[in-house]
């Protein structure tokens, strides 16, 4: 791939990062109506809620809710799925901003661990439910993990805390 084409290939990305995040930002009060399509629905939450890159999503929450409803297996399964799809926003601001994240001082910290323990940061960050695994996808998307790694670990790190919401709600709401 040519500089060009990578610049170009880089700006799409981040083109479609904005998209996604400033479009799920403008429906975040309709997004718990597509729970009522059962788990195809909770799928598409979860991926709308974790596309976003910085911006608040009501995720986890309707997560808990659902688990109450369906089965907590079938919610965590569907919701891990649609949240791994979903953090490949970050991933891709990553890629498509590699040469402003790299001279973050920021991230510095992060992107040492994360280059030593790639694979187990993701699945640990994706885990915890926390506001920074936006920075972690992006900065697997600088140092180029691979696409399968990223998506394969992410997903193990998601459908543990979809598990426990989902089985929470379940045991709370029920």
């Amino acid at each position: 791939m040519t500089k060009n084409q990578l610049i170009l290939v880089r700006i799409i990305a981040a083109l479609i990062v904005i998209g996604i995040s400033v479009f799920i930002y403008s429906i975040r009060d309709q997004a718990e109506q597509l729970a009522i399509y059962g788990y195809p629905g909770i799928f598409l939450l979860a991926f709308l809620a974790y596309a976003t890159v910085f911006l608040p999503a009501p995720g986890l929450a309707v997560i808990f809710t659902m688990g109450a409803i369906f089965n907590p297996l079938g919610v965590a399964l569907a919701a891990s799925v649609g949240a791994a799809l979903g953090e490949l926003s970050g991933y891709l601001a990553g890629f498509s901003g590699q040469p402003i994240v790299e001279r973050s001082a920021l991230n510095e910290r992060l992107y040492r661990w994360m280059h030593k323990n790639g694979p187990l940061s993701i699945f640990v960050m994706a885990a915890l439910p926390n506001p920074f695994f936006d920075v972690a996808g992006v900065v697997a998307g600088v140092l180029k993990m691979s696409l399968p790694t990223f998506l394969i670990w992410c997903w193990l790190g998601e459908i543990v805390k979809m598990l426990v919401f989902a089985y929470a709600g379940s045991g709370i709401l029920k």
